[in-house]
């Protein structure tokens, strides 16, 4: 039996909270007791409470450190880990300068299994547990990042992604091809372990209407598959998907007219949309995914949280990894605090930590597996610190509430912050 018996602080969601003031959206144990058993949280609760027959045995004590669900990340793309920090002036000038130079490697297995191993030591020592994750247009690389998953036995969605135009000839696949490899990747590792296949057309730019149609036609014949693509992100890009697709009213009607806009769809981006866009994403319960470093970094807008929440709008937060700049979900919820706070929008902390665990947890529709630290429940947690680095034990004199170390674990916090990381139960990092 594989029992592992953790002391810490102990923070949970149930809901979104606004502010501190709902208690009923969270959890907070100040001396609490996780029991994981062969993979899964057994018991929860204050460590005084423990049952009998679990007292008396050995525990990891992590006490005065606070413990969470692992971070999910809801849109990363593997082939980029070595693209990170390329200068470009827009997203358009960064596909084709670094993007798609770089991901022609990765149709070479040996590279692609090599650099998955890579990817996933970073996604743990930042305390991600569970990703949304792109691959290159070549099959290893999705077959090359869920196996290196499958070794971990950690929690991972990849797709292959499908492009048949308006990219270098060794990244272009065919409607056909990219149908078959999706297929087979399907195929192979749904339900093996906990992997995961995404239907995945990179975008409406790089995909004929023949290759939406089968990707459509995908998501009919898979209906619990997840789809991932990018949406509006940048203005030029806008323009150039209207010119290839000017039947359509915009561009998320281009998703629309080949079935890819459901509640199983997650959009990376969706910054320029307007009221009819908005409005049908809020219909379908489509996922909008905010990714606020490679916003910064591209020049490609503010993602307005509050008017997309209010027009009921399905929403989720990234690093998006490599135009996004750090593989810290701390980080990006700093950078996308400050973006709101830009634009008016309150964004507090105890919200963004719901976002980063069972947030987006619920945006994948995996909230019965992953993103609380509920009795049975898969056992990935993160142990945060924030004492980890000297300016952060600094401000940590002040901390008075939950609230604020939460705010000072974003602002000022990175991989450092995160003292260990536990997958099914297990101590990663």
């Amino acid at each position: 039996m594989d029992l592992h018996i953790i002391r810490g602080r102990l923070l949970s969601f149930s809901g979104e909270p606004m502010g501190p003031d709902e208690q009923d959206k969270f959890t907070y144990v100040e001396d609490g007791a996780l029991v994981c058993e062969n993979g899964k949280i057994a018991w929860r609760g204050p460590w005084e409470s423990l049952p009998e027959k679990f007292k008396g045995l050995d525990f990891t004590d992590h006490r005065p450190h606070l413990i969470v669900p692992g971070f999910i990340d809801c849109h990363i793309h593997f082939p980029q880990l070595q693209v990170v920090g390329s200068y470009a002036g827009s997203l358009l000038e960064w596909l084709n300068t670094y993007t798609f130079v770089e991901e022609q490697r990765y149709s070479d297995a040996d590279l692609a299994a090599a650099m998955a191993s890579r990817f996933l030591d970073q996604l743990v020592s930042h305390g991600t547990t569970t990703a949304v994750a792109f691959g290159s247009v070549h099959k290893v690389s999705c077959d090359a990042l869920l196996g290196e998953a499958e070794k971990r036995n950690m929690r991972m969605i990849a797709g292959k992604v499908m492009m048949d135009r308006n990219a270098p000839e060794a990244l272009l696949d065919t409607p056909q091809t990219g149908y078959d490899d999706t297929k087979a990747l399907l195929e192979t590792w749904t339900g093996r372990g906990r992997c995961e296949v995404a239907i995945t057309p990179r975008f409406a730019l790089t995909s004929s209407e023949e290759q939406m149609e089968i990707s459509g036609a995908l998501m009919r014949e898979f209906p619990n598959a997840i789809m991932q693509t990018h949406l509006s992100e940048n203005h030029d890009e806008i323009a150039a998907v209207m010119a290839l697709y000017p039947h359509c009213k915009d561009y998320t009607d281009v998703y629309e007219q080949y079935g890819l806009l459901t509640d199983k769809a997650l959009f990376g981006h969706t910054i320029h949309v307007s009221e009819r866009e908005t409005a049908r994403l809020a219909e379908s319960g489509a996922v909008a995914v905010f990714c606020p470093t490679s916003n910064l970094f591209l020049g490609s807008g503010s993602y307005d949280h509050a008017r997309l929440s209010a027009a009921g709008v399905r929403h989720a937060i990234a690093t998006d990894i490599g135009g996004g700049t750090s593989w810290s979900m701390l980080r990006t919820l700093d950078e996308g605090y400050k973006i709101q706070n830009c634009l008016g929008n309150r964004y507090h902390p105890l919200r963004s930590f719901y976002q980063a665990t069972l947030g987006n947890a619920r945006a994948i529709n995996r909230e019965s597996e992953v993103g609380t630290l509920d009795i049975g429940t898969e056992a990935d947690f993160i142990v945060l610190n924030v004492h980890a680095t000297s300016a952060m034990a600094l401000r940590a004199e002040r901390i008075e509430t939950l609230s604020e170390e939460l705010f000072v674990l974003q602002t000022m916090g990175d991989d450092r912050a995160v003292e260990a990381t536990y997958i099914a139960g297990n101590k990663a990092k």
